[in-house]
């Protein structure tokens, strides 16, 4: 069975716990609450750097979820095409462990430049099989 849902954030702080709670319920809809710990931490890290580093003023983000027999996807979409990277932050650094965590969690994660502008960053979290409703 394929399941697909996607929410689109305003560029505000407040659209970051938005989106960790739009996965969280979905997953969890779904069915799939194994992972749904992992895919929360894994959408807030995603959803904070398109906040910050991927939309151009005035666009927001937008979060997409799929789930099919082996597990679930998350794609997060913004407006900038800056490569995100993984980093060696210093002890000392405040910020440059996103992407860290992310790649810790999930199963694989990549960065595809979209056609027109932008890109999506996307993590995919192999889970067992739904739970019945």
């Amino acid at each position: 069975m394929t399941e697909s849902t996607q929410q689109f954030f305003t560029a505000c702080p407040e659209s970051v716990g938005e989106a960790r709670d739009f996965a969280t319920d979905t997953v969890c809809a779904w069915g799939r609450s194994d992972r749904a710990e992992d895919i929360r931490l894994c959408v807030s890290e995603l959803a904070s750097n398109a906040l910050r580093h991927g939309t151009i003023p005035g666009r927001g983000f937008l979060v997409r979820l799929d789930a099919d027999d082996e597990g679930v996807g998350v794609e997060v979409h913004d407006s900038r095409r800056q490569q995100p990277s993984l980093r060696r932050p210093a002890d000392t650094d405040t910020s440059g462990r996103g992407l860290i965590l992310v790649a810790a969690l999930c199963d694989g994660w990549g960065v595809e430049h979209r056609e027109a502008t932008g890109k999506v960053v996307w993590a995919y979290f192999k889970t067992g099989p739904a739970a019945a409703p």
